[in-house]
């Protein structure tokens, strides 16, 4: 692997390329952006050694490997320009958030003869706020690292995933070895349980966190002393629970669109739970709801 090329250099593009620095990758780092200033605040920091002009330069690269560290559908959008224009030696693997729609169209368009090889991938890793200017070399440390390889019954010429697994191209190997050297922790899922469990553990607290914070703002924006109050009062606890609250509405659109069906189950299971809390504020059934809750936390997992 001798060159790696980051489309996207926010704060999670940004990071793989300070992260590939710091783990004493000796090739070229090239970056793209949509957004001139996030490109040279990329290249500023120094996870990136140059720049590509315009998205035809994106699609004509010759980099080994091709990171997409962007919103999904715009990931989306990448992999149905890249595919056709891509070298088989090449691979393309992405650091979307919902897996499944991105694993079908990878099976589609990628890993056949004559095209280049697709990785979904997803870092557990991330800040409520985004930017080349909060990346860090060591954001993956010890984070998990998910990827989805496309799974199912494979439509005409398409490999199976046991194939696909057995043939796995040095190149892929390669990056996930790369991964591995970023100090995160790897795992392989399949793409559809990624975005159920993901819309459990990660879509639903997010919602959650935007949720409260716009009822928080909605009952005390016009009451100047009573958010006043709220910002003097509100301890660690007000800060955790709304810290998501700050996250782009531009990344979690693609989000929700991709991953409706899990996240409304979700959401909706947490509705019924809330409801239930609600009624029995005064009898022996919120012990039991705390018990639970504390259950989580406290109890050993295997």
């Amino acid at each position: 692997m001798k060159s790696v090329l980051v489309v996207g250099t926010g704060l999670m593009g940004a990071s793989v390329g300070l992260a590939l620095k710091a783990g004493g990758f000796a090739g070229e780092v090239i970056g793209w952006d949509a957004r001139a200033e996030e490109l040279a605040e990329a290249q500023r920091r120094g996870a990136i050694d140059r720049k590509l002009a315009g998205r035809e330069a994106v699609s004509e690269t010759d980099a080994d490997v091709v990171v997409l560290a962007t919103p999904v559908l715009a990931i989306l959008d990448w992999m149905e320009r890249l595919a056709p224009a891509l070298k088989p030696h090449q691979l393309v693997t992405d650091l979307g958030s919902t897996k499944a729609e991105i694993a079908a169209r990878a099976q589609r368009l990628f890993g056949r003869p004559g095209r280049a090889e697709f990785l979904p991938g997803h870092p557990m890793a991330g800040k409520e706020s985004g930017g080349a200017a909060l990346a860090e070399a060591t954001l993956f440390q010890n984070a998990v690292w998910l990827f989805a390889p496309p799974a199912g019954e494979p439509k005409a010429g398409e490999r199976t995933a046991g194939e696909r697994k057995a043939g796995e191209p040095e190149s892929v190997k390669a990056w996930r070895e790369t991964v591995k050297g970023f100090g995160a922790r790897v795992r392989e899922m399949d793409p559809r349980q990624h975005d159920e469990v993901c819309a459990w553990v990660s879509h639903l607290p997010q919602m959650l966190s935007t949720a409260i914070s716009a009822l928080l703002e909605d009952q005390f924006a016009a009451d100047a002393e009573g958010m006043a109050a709220v910002q003097a009062i509100g301890g660690r606890a007000l800060r955790e629970i709304t810290r998501l609250g700050s996250s782009p509405y531009s990344m979690w659109r693609d989000i929700a669109l991709t991953n409706t069906e899990a996240i409304g189950a979700a959401l909706w299971a947490l509705e019924q739970r809330l409801a239930h809390v609600r009624e029995n504020l005064r009898t022996p059934e919120l012990r039991e709801q705390f018990s639970r809750a504390n259950r989580f936390r406290t109890s050993p997992r295997s």
